[in-house]
């Protein structure tokens, strides 16, 4: 069978260009609805990569999403495995394709692998994951289908555009394969799968080359991610899967299993992956992740972390990790041309992305916690929250006090244990080694003002030198 072409669309038309066999690339093309709005406005921003397969039996992807064709709405999946507790920036992209489709009118599942965690995924890794105990692997699905169905509140709260949406559900494999039996399983799916295919995914053969070699529980791996996209299409109608780029082996090996049982057409779409400065893939694995759980990444941390991005990341990053239209992300970015020390695409991205993972109170609380660290805002300062210090500063010893009369700064300091007994500790209060409230205190014998020295929220924060920071809450007041 000759190679496949990939094809493209011009001018209201299909046409072929060469390309990787059967990864279908769409034209640009600025319209927001039809069949060729969607998925080409969607390219235009970069959202989404590569489109398999390249022309179906009966239907063209295309035809899927036209309002036209009495196709619509379609439903769209796309998988995550609970290997930790939280989703990461890495996952973030995935989720706003879903949101997209949503936004568009169609359904979409986002699916908790908590089956397929136990196997874990060999894509794009050089070795085997750390094996998960089952208990650990649920906690893990259940904080994960919180942290999901926390952020489509947030979409549907914040992000709203007077359209119709579709619906959006969170699901969880395990609860088809609990009813399966092992030899049913293998007997049923087992035989429409080929080896030789399995064995030439590039994920299959890279690891297979490492030393370390490959398991036949991930080897598994994808027969059982092509079964969860053959259930969805059973049971949900679904005909598209959505993942990183480095799952389109495992999609194509839902696409055959799905077209050789039903003859059906399914379709699936990557969406790029997002790495560091140093080209290594953001995630667990690689030791760079940044959560989407507050309690692993404060939303200070996460809006700080889109706040830093280059200038040369950043218009991407906006049509990338944003819903704002591609008009405004142009004058965002002629701004920024005139005025780039106010950093103005930065702080916008990093205000719609927190808005989105942690909603209106997260984005408020990482701006306060900005406020007080870099602006040395007592005001800021003022309203935070005990959370909010504790995130704001992480290393820092927290302390519950007492206000007797006549607490000196003294009396505060070595309560906290922030500084030794003696002379020397006295020392670095007189030498201007001590602040309280971002105001330097330099006499040891000052007594404690409420107001001043003790916030509104009956909190101080206490530092030491250049980076020793000692929260102390005051009780009693």
């Amino acid at each position: 069978m000759a190679a496949p072409m990939l094809r493209c669309f011009s001018r209201g038309r299909w046409c072929r260009t060469p390309g990787p066999p059967g990864v279908l690339l769409l034209g640009l093309r600025e319209s927001h609805s039809g069949a060729q709005g969607l998925l080409a406005v969607q390219k235009a921003r970069g959202l989404f990569k590569e489109f398999f397969p390249e022309r179906g039996t009966n239907i063209e992807l295309p035809e899927l999403f036209d309002r036209g064709t009495g196709n619509f709405p379609q439903t769209v999946y796309c998988g995550f495995d609970p290997t930790a507790d939280s989703l990461h920036v890495g996952h973030l992209l995935a989720l706003l394709g879903l949101f997209h489709f949503q936004r568009a009118g169609h359904n979409v599942i986002a699916l908790v692998g908590g089956a397929t965690a136990r196997l874990g995924d060999p894509s794009g890794r050089t070795k085997e994951r750390e094996a998960l105990e089952p208990e650990r692997v649920r906690s893990n699905a259940r904080a994960l289908r919180q942290g999901l169905e926390a952020m489509v509140a947030n979409h549907q709260q914040l992000f709203a555009n007077g359209r119709t949406w579709g619906s959006f559900t969170v699901l969880d494999n395990s609860a088809w394969y609990q009813k399966q039996h092992l030899v049913d399983f293998l007997a049923a799916v087992g035989g429409q799968f080929r080896m030789g295919t399995l064995l030439s995914r590039q994920s299959v053969q890279t690891r297979l080359k490492s030393p370390e070699g490959m398991s036949l529980a991930e080897f598994l791996y994808q027969v059982l991610q092509a079964y969860d996209f053959y259930y969805l299409f059973q049971h949900y109608g679904c005909r598209v899967q959505l993942g990183g780029s480095d799952q389109l082996g495992n999609i194509l090996s839902g696409y055959e299993f799905i077209h050789k049982l039903t003859g059906e057409d399914v379709f699936g779409i990557t969406v790029p992956l997002i790495t560091s400065t140093t080209g290594a893939k953001l995630g667990k694995s690689a030791g760079n992740a940044v959560w989407l759980n507050r309690d692993k990444t404060s939303p200070f941390e996460l809006y700080q972390f889109f706040v830093r991005q280059q200038d040369d990341l950043v218009e991407r990053y906006l049509k990338l990790f944003t819903f704002l239209p591609l008009p405004e992300i142009d004058h965002i970015m002629q701004l920024h041309d005139k005025e780039p020390e106010k950093r103005g695409p930065q702080k916008r991205l990093a205000a719609e992305v927190t808005k989105l993972v942690h909603g209106q109170e997260g984005l408020d609380s990482a701006k306060r916690c900005t406020q007080a660290l870099y602006h040395s805002s007592t005001d800021a300062l003022e309203v935070m929250s005990d959370q909010e210090l504790k995130e704001l500063f992480k290393e820092a010893s927290f302390s519950e006090l007492v206000l007797d009369p006549g607490t000196s700064v003294l009396d505060t300091c070595r309560k906290a244990n922030a500084i030794p007994d003696g002379p020397r500790g006295y020392r670095m209060i007189t030498e201007g080694g001590v602040s309280i409230n971002h105001r330097q205190v330099t006499n040891p014998e000052t007594v404690l003002v409420v107001g001043q020295h003790i916030l509104k929220n009956g909190l101080s924060l206490l530092k030491i030198g250049k980076r020793n920071f000692y929260i102390i809450k005051w009780l009693q007041l």
